[in-house]
């Protein structure tokens, strides 16, 4: 009898979908997914979870090759940077660089490494001090509506996502501009890397976009690939719409499905196999080489009493998985990190930190979680040892 009752809705939904404007996709065929590249940008990307696949080949470059090519990350001091997601609590991360800067000690990163609301703000961190403005901007002066447009219930129903991301879009396209492609370029070809993680969601796994790589390319649409690279790592699937790439194997066209870099990892440096103690040793990295985590999160557990009811369910189960996920994220960080002779400082948003949020973007607590990530470093409290993983 409740069947029945729900025949003329189901009903409605089943011809709805069939009203979709969905394209048709041309996904890309399993056997080629090791062998499938972006066009004319060979180098552009990488699976996330194995050691790159030219790795043997550039360890065996002469040195002196390589400081023509990269002097400015031979014979120097190494620092890395890698930037967690966590939404609006990116907020942390913007307040904790702009007071690193006022400090006189935030030094230059060799590597910086982003995921989701990671990945939007490691581009500028990337460039340096120079757009500490903008950051702040970006996540102290925005509000949910400057971020996504929530879609109709039709729109819902027949689309494939919960909301139109083209707020974000706009501000990526406004700020990431051919100056900012050409100073992305000039890093790069001193041998530094920004480094962004997305999830191909046919396949399940990570892949690191090697931002650098692109920029440097030469290629006309390497600008928009890098807007759609950092929107990508932070879509949110089923609330965001996914990214499609075009990419070509065998001297066809074919689409890749990618979404936010969060469903595959919360943080990432590099994956374990990675000759990187060989690579430093070649690199003649002076001193002992540094590596800061930002998790933009509690790394605590948060008491909440839960309702009966099926999304706040949903919702809490979902939120102890990144929880959990993120942890063991950390976890490898460290271990990976120790073995290649790393030094690690891990930074979390502080278990007390308790402001409101009545939106997904909410300003007024992104603007209180700014200036404890920008107090907090002022007074030298962000950055600890690693004393979970002893």
């Amino acid at each position: 009898m409740r069947l029945f009752q729900r025949l003329p809705f189901l009903l409605a939904l089943v011809l709805l979908h069939a009203c979709a404007s969905i394209p048709e996709r041309n996904p890309l065929p399993m056997e080629l997914a090791d062998t499938a590249e972006i066009p004319n940008i060979p180098l552009a990307r990488r699976w996330g979870d194995v050691p790159a696949p030219f790795q043997d080949e550039w360890l065996a470059t002469p040195t002196d090759i390589l400081q023509q090519q990269f002097q400015g990350i031979v014979g120097v001091e190494h620092n890395y940077l890698s930037i967690s997601g966590g939404g609006a609590n990116g907020a942390y991360t913007a307040g904790v660089m702009v007071a690193w800067t006022e400090l006189e000690t935030r030094p230059q990163f060799t590597i910086v490494t982003g995921i989701s609301t990671g990945a939007l703000v490691a581009p500028f961190i990337f460039l340096g001090s120079g757009y500490d403005n903008l950051i702040k901007e970006l996540y102290t002066e925005s509000s949910t509506a400057d971020i996504f447009i929530e879609r109709g219930l039709i729109e819902f129903l027949t689309g494939d996502s919960a909301v139109n991301p083209s707020p974000i879009r706009g501000k990526l396209a406004k700020v990431i501009n051919d100056d900012f492609l050409a100073a992305l370029a000039a890093e790069a070809r001193k041998g530094r890397k920004l480094l962004i993680s997305t999830t191909n969601l046919d396949a399940m796994r990570p892949v690191v976009w090697d931002i650098s790589a692109i920029s440097v390319s030469g290629e006309p649409h390497a600008l928009q690939l890098i807007r759609d690279i950092l929107l990508a790592s932070a879509s949110i699937p089923v609330a965001f719409p996914p990214v499609m790439f075009e990419v070509e194997a065998n001297g066809q066209r074919y689409d890749e499905m990618h979404v936010d870099g969060g469903v595959t990892s919360q943080v990432f440096f590099h994956p374990a196999g990675l000759r990187f103690a060989e690579a430093l040793e070649k690199l003649e990295a002076q001193g002992t080489p540094n590596l800061y985590v930002i998790r933009n999160s509690k790394i605590g557990a948060q008491w909440e009493t839960v309702d009966r009811a099926l999304i706040p369910i949903a919702a809490r189960t979902i939120t102890s998985l990144i929880r959990t996920q993120g942890i063991g994220d950390l976890f490898q960080i460290y271990l990976v990190a120790k073995e290649d002779g790393i030094d690690v400082h891990f930074a979390g948003i502080p278990e007390d930190f308790d402001a409101p949020s009545e939106e997904a973007f909410d300003m007024s607590y992104m603007q209180a979680l700014y200036q404890r990530g920008y107090q907090d470093a002022l007074q030298g409290k962000v950055w600890q040892d690693p004393s979970f993983a002893d």
